[in-house]
């Protein structure tokens, strides 16, 4: 068989209300008008939701595939999209974010009073000498210049490319490296958890010897940090002498605009690149549609940092080119205390919210009495995003948070993808929990066998895109073979041109045709909404002078959805060192040190051998077996078949 088994069946059944269905904003003309003709649909989305400054005439061009090129003859500024316009219709008075600080410090911001920092912070990059095509790396907690240094660079027509700030001195180095990043802009330090942890420290480690000419630090923390003259500079200092007048330039529609790194199952994190027109298309097109947003009553909040592509696409972009009000915090849910999300919930009176299921998981284990001390009637809409959800975890989110009517848009997409590909409408599909059901208006989706055959309903198999669309991928930054290797060979039959993109996660079509997504199929690990490879962990415990060997699997987690599980083999010359225990300890420590936290495994048990093929693979899914506690599989291709039960007996 070369389809995926499902065991999971779902009968709940959860149609909008006739209430939310009649203002809702996305209708059936959606589906009609992509049906009837899907690039005309596309090329009327993003005329109506952008201001072209010089309109486009060509939708796609794809006779360089999978090299896709979208509105490629016109011209846009992605900065003007979501500042300018705004204000000049008349908007300017209109909240753009409201932040909180973890401590309680707050700042609220105009569209018009965002505009003025942005141009501000686009004539002091140009003083820096930053201009078209330059990479710039962003290492912020969440503050308002993160969003204003996003814009900025956008805004100049610069490359952005920020590194999520709980990541390491040598995962920043690697990514300022490969972008070759003139300038990075971070922060003395933020707050977490009650504490200020240093950024500019990390950064001062990861800059030496790179292309990076400046640092621009923004005061935050109000730690000590070393400085170095010359290369560092304060950035309210600098901004304060700066013009707040600034045009925006008109750029091409395929200008990149930011690269952000994912984990690669090579080991070597993926420079992801994005361009600007197709992109905004897309991010503003779902974020409207996908959140039924009406901006001129919604508080939007989508808890996602920055440093992941969901800060991208709808944090910054898609909310901003829509107008939206919106909620952004910088802290943890739980700190000062396990409801302060709920809080600022009925703070700001929030009415769409988007997170993550592993907070949602969170949550459910603190219990309900926690939100439910909390006025959580403004919401209306609920969505869920990072990893397929559960519905045991759909229903106690709809119920605890939504109060039980709140439609909940469980949607699919990737750090490739841009923007959402799989999601209900709010106001027109019946939801059913755990599942992300339809391929939205405009997107071609399909779930095929390992031949590219499409599976029959009820029947699970690779979720692949068929049809180019408006956010995907322009290319891995600086490795075009890369890309295609990646992503597209795997359906490519020979003499086919390339058009069918591999997602790389396992889905089923139910019976109804909607789909349920079922995690990744390679190696990579879904923790906490981030994705990491094993291959690039397994390179951080083979950096240590204890390890010979190392193989990574992602076991179930309550919490986490994923959790990191590592299995060494320590050197002989090593053995006597530390016991298992220390060892363990040790290397769970180096691991955190070497790429974040994020990547800290849960356990790391020292083991004699590995499992392997006669060709040298290791054979993870049998750790996977152990890790999960699960009776161990089919042992008959191993090289040695005893392995496994001596690792077993082993970890008894």
């Amino acid at each position: 068989m070369n389809s995926i088994d499902s065991l999971l069946h779902e009968d709940r059944r959860f149609p909008p209300t006739p209430e939310f269905a009649a203002s809702a904003v996305a209708g059936p003309e959606l589906a009609e008008a992509a049906a009837a003709d899907r690039l005309q649909f596309w090329a009327d989305q993003s005329r109506e939701l952008l201001h072209w400054h010089r309109p486009f005439t060509q939708t796609l061009d794809w006779t360089q595939a999978p090299f896709a090129k979208w509105f490629a003859d016109g011209q846009l500024n992605v900065a003007y999209n979501c500042l300018d316009r705004h204000v000049l219709a008349g908007n300017g008075d209109r909240v753009a974010i409201h932040w909180e600080g973890e401590p309680g410090d707050t700042r609220t911001i105009t569209y018009a009073e965002l505009t003025a920092e942005v141009k501000k912070a686009a004539n002091l990059l140009a003083s820096l000498g930053i201009r078209r095509g330059d990479r710039v790396a962003i290492y912020l907690p969440m503050i308002p210049e993160a969003v204003i240094s996003m814009l900025a660079i956008a805004r100049i027509g610069a490359v952005h490319s920020v590194v999520f700030g709980g990541f390491s001195a040598d995962s920043l180095r690697s990514r300022i490296d490969d972008a070759e990043a003139k300038l990075v802009i971070t922060a003395d330090g933020g707050w977490r958890k009650g504490k200020v942890f240093p950024l500019k420290k990390t950064v001062d480690q990861a800059v030496t010897e790179t292309s990076v000419e400046h640092v621009l630090v923004v005061r935050r923390g109000e730690n000590e940090v070393d400085w170095t003259e010359g290369r560092d500079l304060w950035w309210h200092e600098e901004i304060a002498t700066m013009d707040a007048e600034h045009e925006a330039e008109a750029f091409d529609a395929e200008n990149p605009l930011f690269i952000l790194y994912t984990s690669g199952t090579t080991g070597k994190p993926k420079g992801i690149l994005h361009t600007s027109g197709g992109y905004l298309t897309q991010t503003a097109y779902t974020h409207k549609n996908v959140f039924d947003l009406h901006p001129e009553t919604d508080v939007y909040w989508c808890t996602a940092d920055i440093g992941w592509v969901t800060g991208h696409s709808y944090v910054v972009y898609g909310p901003l080119a829509n107008g939206a009000t919106q909620v952004l915090y910088e802290g943890t849910p739980e700190f000062p205390e396990p409801g302060r999300w709920w809080q600022l919930v009925e703070k700001y009176k929030v009415s769409i919210f988007y997170t993550a299921p592993t907070a949602i998981r969170s949550f459910m284990k603190q219990g309900r009495q926690i939100p439910q001390a909390s006025d959580l009637s403004s919401i209306r809409v609920l969505g869920s995003v990072g990893e397929p959800i559960n519905p045991e975890a759909w229903i106690w989110y709809r119920d605890i948070i939504g109060g039980g009517t709140a439609p909940i848009v469980d949607t699919w997409w990737q750090t490739e993808t841009g923007a959402i590909m799989i999601s209900p409408l709010p106001g027109l599909t019946a939801t059913k929990p755990g599942s992300a059901q339809v391929a939205l208006p405009g997107i071609s989706i399909d779930v095929l066998d390992d031949d590219g055959a499409a599976v029959e309903k009820g029947q699970g198999g690779l979720l692949v895109v068929t049809e180019p669309w408006p956010s995907m991928l322009r290319g891995i930054w600086g490795d075009p073979e890369r890309f295609i290797e990646t992503y597209w060979e795997k359906f490519d039959k020979p003499g086919a041109r390339r058009r069918m993109y591999f997602a790389g996660d396992g889905a089923r079509k139910d019976e109804d045709g909607d789909i349920w997504l079922l995690g990744r199929v390679d190696d990579v690990m879904n923790v906490s909404g981030h994705r990491l490879s094993t291959a690039e962990i397994e390179s951080a415990l083979v950096s240590h002078p204890f390890v010979a060997e190392a193989a990574v699997v992602g076991a179930a987690d309550e919490t986490t959805g994923q959790a990191v599980v590592a299995f060494v083999i320590v050197k002989a010359s090593q053995a006597d060192v530390a016991t298992a225990d220390e060892a363990s300890s040790i290397l769970r420590a180096h691991v955190a040190e070497q790429i974040g936290a994020i990547a800290r495994p849960r356990q790391v048990y020292v083991v004699n051998e590995l499992p392997k093929t006669r060709s040298g693979k290791i054979m993870r899914r049998l750790l996977r077996d152990v890790a999960e506690g699960r009776e161990i599989g089919d042992t008959t291709t191993l090289a040695d078949t005893t392995v496994m039960q001596i690792i077993t007996d082993k970890l008894k």
